[in-house]
């Protein structure tokens, strides 16, 4: 399973180097986004046209996207740390309803942070 997470962790590189979306790159395979993001994790089959199409899309043979890392170094070249360019917002192109949905989540963990340090506090001076 390890040979075929290191191609996936490939093909994630190499989409993020490329700047396309995992929606757009879902689209190219006229599947939705959930069902793309489990390829992208090696949790389905990635079948031999998906390849090519995606290969096509991101401008690279497919060799380069199913090629073996030629060493265990290349986890290391994320190009989100070596894009000097500035333009990071291609990578965290989240939606806003998603973005939305994160707050609410947050706001609702620090309310039941706060609540969990009164009752340790009352706990304390009970005892």
């Amino acid at each position: 399973m390890k040979h075929s997470n290191m191609i996936q962790e490939k093909l994630k590189n190499i989409r993020i180097e490329k700047g396309m979306s995992q929606e757009k790159m879902a689209k190219i395979l006229s599947t939705g986004i959930s069902s793309y993001s489990r390829k992208e994790n090696g949790k389905s089959k990635i079948y031999d046209d998906e390849w090519e199409k995606m290969a096509k899309a991101l401008e690279v043979p497919v060799e380069d996207l199913k090629g073996e890392a030629t060493s265990g170094i290349v986890h290391n070249e994320n190009p989100i740390f070596n894009d000097n360019s500035g333009n990071y917002n291609q990578y965290f192109n989240l939606p806003n309803s998603i973005l939305e949905n994160l707050q609410d989540y947050i706001h609702l963990l620090k309310e039941q942070n706060e609540q969990l340090k009164k009752e340790i506090e009352s706990y304390k001076s009970n005892s």
